[in-house]
Parts: C-alpha cells; sequence; structure tokens
C-alpha cells in the first residue's frame, strides 16, 4: 500500500481517548449517552465586506464548548438563505429555516426579520472571537445542515473532520489547544492545565462575562466513548499515519457488490461505511504492539523503501516483531545503509504501533498468499455483527488495496448471546451462561442444536429454561433412532432390501418426503440458514415419522414374520431414512450421528464425518404419490380429531378400540378406494368402513372439511398380541386369546 501511495503521515482530526492517551479507529469507538453542554453563542461581525453592515452577530451552537479556544471560523451552507433578524436593537444571523426554532429556543419576543442574504455572499466576511482578540473567518461548507443548530457552524479544524477540510480548503491553520492527556494548553490562554471536560464550565461562565452566551441548557444525548476505559473521546488533530482509500474506493465498493452477504442487510451495511469513511487512521500511541516499520531520518524526513521494509520482514520471520524492540534502529536496517537526510548516519524508528484492525485486516495475506494449501479468496468471513466496521472492513480495504479484490467471496455475521430476559451477560448481574457449564450437564450436541435453533443473524436469548425447551427435541430426535435402529436389527441391505417398484404407495410416499427433507436441508445448509435445518428435521421425526409412518408401522414390524413382504418393505424405508437423516444431522449433532453410525447395517465407512450428505433418489411418480397422500394426511387429520372428541366423551379409550366411518367429499371417496393399503392400519384403529357421501352421514356425526366420521366402540374382544378388537379372538382354538391374524403368524413362524 505504500508503494502505492495510499500511506502518509499528516496532521488532521482523529478520535482521540485521553484515558487510554492514542488515537483509535472508528472500530474501537463505541455510544454511550452522555451529559453535555448545549449553549448558543453570539460571534460579533468584525468585516462585513459590504453584505453586512458590521452590527450585526452570528450565533453557532455548539455541545462542546471546550474547542471554543481553537475556533478559526464560521461555516455557513452555500445554498441555504440567512435572516438578519432584529431582536431588540440587536441584530443576528441565523438560516432562514431555523428562524422559529431559534426563536422559541432563545425566547426571542417581537423578533423582526430585516434582511436575507444567500449563504455564498457570505463567504468570506469576519466575524471576532468572542473572547480571543482573534478574527472567525466565515466560509462555506457543504456539510452544514438544518437538523438543529442555528445553520452557521462553529469550526474549529483541530477538532473536527469536516472543520478541519472546510480549514484546510480555505489555509486556517490546524490549532489544537488539548495535549495528550486531554488537558487544554497555553494556546488557550484563561484555561490552561484544565481536563477539557472541566473547561465547560469556565469557558461557558466567560461567555457569559462578556455577553457572548444567548442560552445554556443541558441534554443527554449518544457520544462516542473508548471502548476499552469506557470514557468519553474527543477529535483532536495530531500527527499520525494514515491509509487514504480514496483512490480505490469504488473498487472498494465494487467488491461489496460482488460478495454474499449473509444476512443480506450486511451489503447495505458495509457498503455506507465505505461509502462515507475518511482516510484511516493506522497508528497508535502505545508501548507494545505490531510496529510500523518506519525509520526516521536525522532531518525528520520519514523512511518507508522496498529495501527497509524487505529487511524487517526478513527480521520479523526470522526473530518476530518484538526484534522492533529489542534492537535499535541502525540494527534494523540494511547494512551499509545511507540517506542522504542522515549525513552522520542516525537514524531513529518510529514508535508508534499498527492499529489492530490493520495487523488483522492484513491475515489474509499471511493464511491465503503464504500457505500453498489455500486459495484466494476465502470462501467465508464469519464474526459477529461489530465487524462491519472492523475486521470485515479492514479486510476489505487491505486486500483490495493490494490486489484489487475482496479477500473472501462471502461474510456472514451473527448477533450476540443474551440471557433469558434479554439482557446482556454481565459478571456484575450474575446472569453469565457458561458453555461448559451446559455441555457438562446437557452435552455438547444440545448446546449444538441450540444454536442451530435460533436466528443467529439477531441477538439471541438463552436460558434454562430455553435449554430445557431444546433438550426436550433433541429427545425426540434421538428417540427416533433410537427406534430406527431398534427395529433394524435383523435387517441387512444386502440380502433384505426391497425394490422400490416392489413398495407400497404409502412406502414410496415417505421415500417422497424424505427426498424433500434432502432437498431441504442441503439448500438450508448452502444458504447457512441453521434454523431451517432444526425445523425441518425435527418436523420430519414429529411428524412424518412418529405421528404416522413409525406410528403405524408399528403394527407390521411387531406383529408381522420377520421376512414379511410388508414389514420388509417399510425396513427398505426405515433403512433409507436411517443412513440419510444420520448425514443430515451430522454437521448439528456430530456426537450423536458417531453414536448412531456404527450401528447402521451394512455401514462401510468407519465414520459418519468420512461421508458425504445424502442424495435424493428419484421416486416413480412422486408429484402424484405426494398429491395423492398428502390429501388422505388431510383426511387422517379428520379422523384424529373425531377420535379425540370420542376419547373426550369416553366413547373410546384408545384408537384400537374404535370402529369408524367415513362418509367422505366425492375427491375424498375416490381417493379413499384408490388405497390398497389396510386402512384400518394407517388410522390406528380396528374397524375402518366407508359409508355414503357426507351429505348422507347422520346427523350427529361431527363433520370436518372433507369427511364425517362415526366413532363407535368395535366389537369383539382385545388381541392379547397386537391389542386390536376383533370378533375372530378364540376362533383358532390353539391360540385362544389371539386374533385370526395373529394366530396364523404365530403359527408360520413360531411354531414347529
Amino acid at each position: 500500500m505504500a508503494k502505492k501511495g495510499y500511506i502518509y503521515k499528516g496532521q488532521k482530526p482523529v478520535y482521540w481517548s485521553p484515558t487510554s492517551e492514542s488515537a483509535l479507529a472508528e472500530a474501537e469507538i463505541e455510544y454511550q449517552d452522555k451529559k453535555s453542554a448545549s449553549i448558543y453563542v453570539a460571534f460579533p461581525v468584525k468585516d462585513g465586506k459590504n453584505v453586512l453592515e458590521g452590527d450585526e452577530k452570528f450565533i453557532i451552537w455548539t455541545t462542546t464548548p471546550w474547542t471554543l479556544p481553537a475556533n478559526l471560523g464560521i461555516s455557513v451552507h452555500p445554498e441555504l438563505e440567512y435572516a438578519i433578524v432584529n431582536v431588540n436593537d440587536e441584530k443576528y444571523i441565523i438560516a432562514s429555516e431555523l428562524f422559529e426554532t431559534v426563536e422559541k429556543t432563545l425566547e426571542w419576543e417581537n423578533a423582526e426579520v430585516v434582511k436575507t442574504v444567500k449563504g455564498s455572499e457570505l463567504e468570506y466576511t469576519v466575524a471576532k472571537h468572542p473572547f480571543y482578540d482573534r478574527d472567525s473567518l466565515v466560509m462555506l461548507g457543504d456539510h452544514v445542515t438544518t437538523d438543529a443548530g442555528t445553520g452557521c457552524v462553529h469550526t474549529a479544524p483541530g477538532h473536527g473532520e469536516d472543520d478541519f477540510l472546510v480549514g484546510k480548503k480555505y489555509g486556517l491553520e490546524v490549532l489544537c489547544p488539548v495535549d495528550d492527556k486531554g488537558v487544554l494548553t497555553n494556546e488557550a490562554p484563561g484555561f490552561e492545565g484544565i481536563f477539557y471536560d472541566k473547561a465547560n464550565k469556565p469557558i461557558t461562565e466567560k461567555l457569559e462575562e462578556v455577553g457572548a452566551l444567548l442560552k445554556l441548557t443541558f441534554i443527554t444525548h449518544s457520544y462516542p466513548h473508548d471502548w476499552r476505559t469506557k470514557k468519553p473521546i474527543i477529535f483532536r488533530a495530531t500527527a499520525q499515519w494514515f491509509a487514504s482509500i480514496e483512490a480505490f474506493r469504488k473498487e472498494l465498493l465494487q467488491a461489496v457488490e460482488e460478495t454474499k452477504w449473509v444476512p443480506a442487510w450486511g451489503e447495505t451495511r458495509l457498503h455506507n461505511m465505505v461509502r462515507d469513511r475518511g482516510d484511516w487512521c493506522i497508528s497508535r500511541q502505545r508501548a507494545w504492539g505490531v510496529p510500523i516499520p518506519v525509520f526516521y531520518a536525522e532531518n525528520g524526513d520519514p523512511i518507508i523503501t522496498d529495501e527497509t521494509i524487505s529487511n524487517v520482514a526478513d527480521l520479523f520471520r526470522e526473530h518476530g516483531s518484538n526484534v522492533w524492540f529489542e534492537r535499535e534502529a541502525k540494527d534494523l536496517l540494511p547494512e551499509g545503509f545511507t540517506h542522504p537526510g542522515s549525513p552522520n548516519g542516525e537514524f531513529r524508528k518510529e514508535t508508534d504501533i499498527m492499529d489492530v484492525w490493520f495487523d488483522s485486516g492484513s491475515s489474509h495475506q499471511a493464511v491465503l498468499e503464504e500457505r500453498d494449501d489455500l486459495q484466494r479468496p476465502a470462501d467465508l468471513y464469519l464474526e459477529g455483527s461489530d465487524q462491519y466496521r472492523g475486521w470485515f472492513n479492514s479486510s476489505l480495504s487491505t486486500a483490495v488495496a493490494v490486489t484489487g479484490k475482496a479477500p473472501y467471496k462471502g461474510v456472514l455475521s451473527h448477533g450476540f448471546v443474551l440471557d433469558g430476559d434479554g439482557r446482556k451477560m454481565s459478571k456484575s448481574i450474575g446472569n453469565i451462561v457458561v458453555p461448559k457449564k451446559i455441555m457438562d450437564q446437557l452435552g455438547g450436541d444440545i448446546l449444538r442444536l441450540w444454536v442451530s435453533s435460533v436466528d443467529y443473524q439477531s441477538d439471541v436469548r438463552i436460558s434454562d429454561d430455553i435449554l430445557k425447551q431444546v433438550a426436550e427435541v433433541y429427545r425426540k430426535i434421538r428417540n427416533t433412532f433410537r427406534f430406527l435402529l431398534g427395529n433394524l436389527d435383523d435387517f441387512n441391505p444386502g440380502e433384505n432390501k426391497v425394490a422400490a417398484a416392489d413398495l407400497r404407495e404409502v412406502d414410496r410416499y415417505m421415500l417422497v418426503k424424505l427426498n424433500d427433507l434432502i432437498t431441504k436441508v442441503k439448500e438450508a445448509y448452502e444458504a447457512y440458514d441453521f434454523a431451517a435445518v432444526y425445523h425441518a428435521i425435527h418436523n420430519f421425526c414429529t411428524i412424518d415419522l412418529s405421528s404416522f409412518y413409525l406410528d403405524f408401522a408399528k403394527d407390521i414390524l411387531y406383529i408381522e414374520g420377520a421376512n414379511h413382504q410388508d414389514r420388509r418393505a417399510i425396513q427398505t424405508v426405515l433403512y433409507d431414512v436411517l443412513v440419510a437423516l444420520t448425514k443430515l444431522v451430522t454437521p448439528i449433532l456430530p456426537h450423536t450421528a458417531d453414536e448412531v453410525w456404527p450401528y447402521v447395517p451394512g455401514a462401510e465407512e468407519e465414520s459418519v464425518q468420512l461421508t458425504n450428505m445424502p442424495e435424493v433418489v428419484e421416486v416413480d411418480g412422486a408429484e402424484a404419490l405426494k398429491t395423492k397422500w398428502d390429501a388422505f394426511m388431510t383426511l387422517r387429520d379428520d379422523v384424529l380429531k373425531a377420535l379425540e372428541v370420542a376419547r373426550n366423551e369416553k366413547v373410546i379409550g384408545k384408537s384400537l378400540n374404535a370402529s369408524i366411518t367415513l362418509y367422505p367429499t366425492v375427491e375424498m371417496k375416490a381417493m379413499l378406494e384408490s388405497i390398497s393399503e389396510d386402512l384400518k392400519q394407517l388410522f390406528i384403529v380396528s374397524e375402518y368402513k366407508l359409508g355414503g357421501m357426507i351429505e348422507e352421514a347422520p346427523a350427529d356425526a361431527p363433520k370436518y372439511e372433507h369427511t364425517a366420521v362415526v366413532v363407535a366402540q368395535a366389537t369383539g374382544d382385545t388381541c392379547e398380541r397386537c391389542w386390536v378388537v376383533s370378533e375372530t379372538i378364540g376362533k383358532d382354538a390353539e391360540h385362544e386369546t389371539l386374533c385370526e391374524r395373529c394366530a396364523t403368524v404365530v403359527k408360520e413362524n413360531y411354531v414347529k
């Protein structure tokens, strides 16, 4: 960057922390409320340049009275109209747009506008400083607004960026009568030796003494503070090293546009920062840090050349950056180095250190350029949302300055963790949640599952109650794996897997649902939408599996013979679900996935971590299947509602005690008649009948959107093996307590 002319040393106002005695970057600033004096001050006109008569007074407004000793001018906007207002034989100059506001604030009575002039006409008129024998030049500045104040802006080039730029344009000196500790110097006669914030009162008293103070109130406003010391900072002109971004600002904005941002608003946030930022102050006044590799000749000229930089880099590579503090300047320079500014061969080294954000913002160079196994740009930078002004910004600036491109393809930012009441965690409050404690109590996977469950793009809450809810979700997912593994104990995918063409419709429907899950979860992972992964997997386990497929499958898995076609078909689906689900949860629940994998039948890889994400396996007629069975699931919801009503009314106990008769709509009747599966099993009842149309249902039958349902107690006895209520109990003399179906299964599979 230095070779391209982007690095320079200059004196200009920077954020300065009197408590740290150092310049600060924007990333080291945080805003807190602060009570400040709000004063309106009159500056008498000294030279009206034939525009003003000379008996007028400019009114300025400021919340930093301590900067008035550094005042060298007044800024007005060239396009604004300014009014000369007569108040009790005094004439004041303010922006016309602010007349009513100022009139009310200063409690004027009988104020009269006697003349108006354009701001541009006031250029180069001269006012008198209110308490020093010094001129205040009236200048034009586009930074002047009518949002507050008077439209006449107190300008101190040593204490504000806009002030500095305007003052530079008009040739004003950079006066900064405040030292490193925030104490006024002898360049502020009458106030020297006073800490800047304590100087507000005597300066205000001086203004009142000379008749220049028109109004004093106090306001509470958001004010920049040092992020380390938590104390207010000031703008102060000092000699610092700067990185100018003006020459490549367009490239920076283009790089922002080409980057993928998660969340999307990150693009706008960084774009606005880059668009509006000034030169970057990269030097700091601290005892230790990454040195700025600059030397000074005897005449004060800074020395920064390819030769000196290369030599310092070699020394750092061999000895570390501490060598800068351990050796004298002559021992850090190349052997035999000379410079015309040092006839005696004497040199000194820079004592300022590098801004930590310049250091961390250069990490892409150290990591991506220095390692052959990595490539540039990085796929992703991820950090907290405070890093838009920090690492994301500094990395972009250094990379674009050197390569013309961003160091990253994508940037992801996250919020911060708050307690259950939305408060920032604090030792004093005692609301800190320690991750290790959670892991010791609940396990690492539950903590990871919580992370995946929240909208990390904003601040998130955590508490014992929230973790209990997540632990319950984890229990359901874990129980799903237990059920799948338990019912695949006798399943060998190489021998027992049923071909897709031989699966029943309901089995193929579950494979369609599995494909939907795979697609949704993989897309969510690609988009870093972990909450979508969490909800998709949770819903699949609890709704598609536990509440439907696994629920009715028990009657087949537990009751039929081991090699029954329907049982092996269900096991085939369970196997595909198990393999896919284990892989899908691995990024979030790695320990659970590793625990499951060794028990997956036929698993060849040593660890699930060594496998790829599952792929969608096309199911013939998938769309038609989905349409049909989604309709069935809707009707099934109606049946479940009717069963719940009957249960509450004591008509039945559990659903297997029920006999149901459906009176569906025309469309649903056709759908039901097309299903070859045993509808008793799908509804988990003992008897199922298809009655007439919905219009023909008994008057007292509960009617729903798609069907009317009559629920009655099933007739017969309860089979002690399958729990179905049947009139066939005892028909087989050898198995008097079993239904006909169970008796047959037992004879064929268990009786020799």
